[in-house]
């Protein structure tokens, strides 16, 4: 396999090129946030009451964002103290170091995670449409298909859900990752790049992909629908904030105001995007588009044995791939005792 990389894989950098400044949301330059628990937010980001404080990681437009919109963060029995991270892989490492308690990232952080090791564990999972994971090549290009890939360039950030769904998507059209160029490139620089032709195709997720397709009028060579594995999301915890009693009533109380949350983004994708472009600094018609097609689209499940088995398919690739050190067993990393009352990950999500 043709590897470019571009930067440390775990350097958080911008967000959405739409909002950057070349900082972190925290307010550090991102040339200094390659540290476990890079991006962290302050003590003034930090709501509710109570002597229990839940550290929690987040993305742009992200958790917060949805648990105030939905009004699931009133009368809160105990804190969040929120951090905010560019991507999931920097998020996990700050569980991994305990300076985050919970956060959510999707489906291949975790698998990049705990074959590194890191002390990280499972406890909630949802399902989204799988509409906005992915590759997308300019208006002008000549590729028609997947296939047409090999011997080209392909921009995806490593360890994120859009590297297995390039890896899926070129392993169903009969390519190797061999077969093409990985340029891994964070989202902020792999837009960049995108936009100015120095790859061929952008392997990435929504924002981005609409973002791409209304303003740079890019086209959709293939998304991640009908590719196994792809889909899922996952709220991650420490496994030191499970073993405290209180954090770990918390983490419950959290995970139930999510859910609700993530039911009323389903029910209103119009007041839903009104918050999520405010918030990642989206225009309105972007983030409406991007809601519709996949981030209101979204129905937790439990992380159960399909949820399971899903990512071991996914640990496995990567492992035969050597693109993860050693094989692991995903099942280690989970904790079940949150499925309550969730329907089966199996469960599909609206479709717009």
């Amino acid at each position: 396999m043709r590897i470019r990389a571009a930067g440390a894989l775990l350097i958080p950098l911008a967000l959405l090129a739409a909002a950057c400044a070349g900082t972190s949301s925290a307010g550090t330059s991102s040339a200094d946030d390659s540290s476990a628990g890079a991006g962290l937010g302050g003590g003034s980001r930090t709501v509710g009451s109570g002597s229990t404080t839940l550290d929690v990681g987040d993305q742009k437009g992200g958790s917060q964002a949805v648990l105030e919109a939905a009004g699931e963060l009133k009368n809160l029995p105990y804190k969040i103290g929120w951090s905010t991270f560019t991507s999931g892989p920097p998020l996990l490492e700050a569980v991994n170091a305990k300076a985050v308690d919970i956060g959510g990232v999707g489906n291949t952080p975790p698998v990049f995670a705990a074959a590194s090791n890191s002390a990280i564990t499972v406890v909630a999972s949802s399902r989204q449409s799988e509409a906005g994971d992915a590759i997308v090549v300019p208006q002008g290009s000549t590729l028609t298909s997947v296939a047409d890939l090999k011997g080209k360039s392909i921009a995806v950030a490593q360890g994120s859900s859009s590297n297995y769904t390039l890896v899926a998507a070129l392993a169903k059209a009969g390519l190797k990752p061999s077969d093409v160029t990985f340029d891994y490139l964070q989202p902020a620089d792999a837009l960049a790049a995108f936009s100015r032709h120095a790859v061929d195709a952008w392997a990435t997720w929504d924002p981005y992909t609409t973002q791409v397709e209304q303003a740079d009028h890019a086209r959709i060579l293939a998304t991640g629908q009908g590719l196994p594995g792809v889909g899922l999301n996952f709220q991650v915890a420490s496994p030191s904030a499970l073993a405290d009693k209180a954090k770990a009533a918390a983490i419950a109380d959290y995970l139930k105001r999510l859910h609700k949350a993530q039911l009323w983004a389903d029910a209103h994708p119009e007041q839903w995007a009104r918050v999520w472009a405010k918030d990642t600094g989206l225009s309105y018609g972007v983030a409406l588009a991007a809601v519709k097609q996949s981030e209101a689209t979204t129905v937790p499940v439990a992380v159960d044995s399909s949820a399971i088995a899903s990512e071991q398919q996914i640990a496995d690739a990567f492992a035969a791939l050597k693109l993860i050190p050693h094989g692991i067993a995903f099942a280690d990393f989970v904790d079940k005792r949150f499925n309550a009352g969730l329907p089966p990950s199996t469960t599909a999500p609206r479709t717009s």
